[in-house]
């Protein structure tokens, strides 16, 4: 699996700050069907849920970046309400103000679900609409170039 990020997380990474800096307000979007074919295309399949800060719609929260890799905030609760039913495929960790839309400037990383393997490992890739979702545990590790 590779994640994929967007032209404007690359700039911004490369030009201004950190991943932290160049995501505001980052919130976790699942999707389910077809991946867009890159970071900067309009999001496709269905949105299933969106993780925040204990499903407030608040962001989320990283802890210190080591060895490569940016965990999650080991004491924030990622976690969101299932909007819809289906199988979780791809996701995208966004600006809560990204629109979706097709953008070289909105900084988003985005990346495959599974269950095993997977750059977002889930514990079950099947989603009930209205049943609770967590992230327990997350790292964002950048690739050795």
């Amino acid at each position: 699996m590779a994640l994929k990020a967007s032209t404007g997380l690359r700039t911004a990474m490369l030009g201004t700050g950190s991943l932290v800096a160049s995501i505001p307000n980052p919130v976790l979007i699942i999707y389910g069907g077809p991946e867009a074919a890159t970071a900067d295309a309009a999001a496709t399949g269905t949105p299933l849920c969106t993780i925040s800060a204990n499903s407030t719609g608040a962001p989320l929260l990283f802890g210190a970046a080591a060895a490569g890799s940016l965990p999650k905030d080991p004491a924030q609760v990622w976690s969101g309400i299932n909007s819809a039913s289906g199988i979780a495929t791809h996701f995208r960790i966004v600006s809560g103000t990204d629109d979706g839309t097709a953008s070289t400037t909105q900084p988003r990383l985005q990346g495959k679900c599974g269950t095993a393997g997977a750059d977002l490992n889930m514990s079950s890739v099947n989603l009930t609409l209205n049943a609770p979702q967590s992230v327990d545990a997350a790292s964002i590790t950048l690739p050795t170039f």
